[in-house]
């Protein structure tokens, strides 16, 4: 499964990115969309890794109100999702 995920993010653009959080209705401010690429590039492995124990609360003050509580449950829903693959 890693490995297939390390493909998807070798390949990941900030575009791609922008384009799935609008998909999910999340509308990400420059910063906030440059700050999200950044952390997924650098830390995928380790979020993963440790995907029960993650604690997405340290980034809230990186994100609007609205935007963290958005990404928050997107988290979540996807937690439950793949939990089994991970």
């Amino acid at each position: 499964m890693f490995v297939l995920v390390e493909r998807y993010i070798n390949n990941l653009t900030i575009n791609d990115l922008n384009n799935l959080a609008i998909t999910k209705e999340i509308y990400l401010s420059p910063e906030e969309l440059e700050f999200s690429y950044e952390f997924i590039k650098k830390n995928w492995q380790n979020v993963l890794s440790n995907h029960g124990i993650f604690d997405v609360d340290k980034y809230k003050e990186h994100y609007s109100e609205e935007n963290f509580m958005k990404i928050k449950k997107l988290i979540k829903e996807y937690s439950i999702k793949y939990s089994n693959y991970l």
